[in-house]
């Protein structure tokens, strides 16, 4: 289900996901079956989201980013892809971020550029995450 409220320009929607209104697709973006994307995202080009994935309010997905199966994304988590960023940066380096199968991260973290959330792993409400998180780990900061 698309909602008529959105805009997704892609065409690369796996069965049985919900877009729901007021979010934006952009035309190279991949999101897999089973997915539900909530109102108020914002999903670039270079995006690839696997199967049954959970997307809350207010959430963008940014370039480079690769979200795995089975993940669960809080409201209004905040993804960088930029260390340095600036208006009109001609220096822009892209560092993406990985989210492994089965990650969770809660309502309101923000994970910083080039970092790899590993399988199992349960990110805080409210945390910053500056670093790799490792498998299997609940993650408090």
């Amino acid at each position: 289900m698309i909602h008529p409220l959105s805009d997704v320009q892609s065409k690369n929607i796996g069965e049985n996901t919900n877009i729901w209104q007021f979010c934006v697709v952009l035309p190279d973006a991949k999101i897999g079956s089973g997915c539900n994307i909530c109102s108020h995202c914002f999903i670039e080009n270079d995006v690839i989201i696997g199967d049954n994935v959970t997307v809350k309010c207010g959430v963008q997905l940014w370039d480079g980013m690769r979200v795995e199966d089975n993940v669960f994304i809080g409201p209004n988590v905040t993804f960088c892809n930029d260390k340095y960023p600036k208006s009109k940066n001609k220096n822009f380096k892209l560092e993406p971020v990985i989210i492994k199968k089965g990650a969770s991260i809660g309502a309101n973290a923000t994970i910083l550029p080039g970092v790899t959330i590993g399988e199992n792993a349960l990110i805080a409400a409210g945390s910053v995450v500056t670093k790799n998180v490792e498998a299997n780990t609940i993650f408090i900061k």
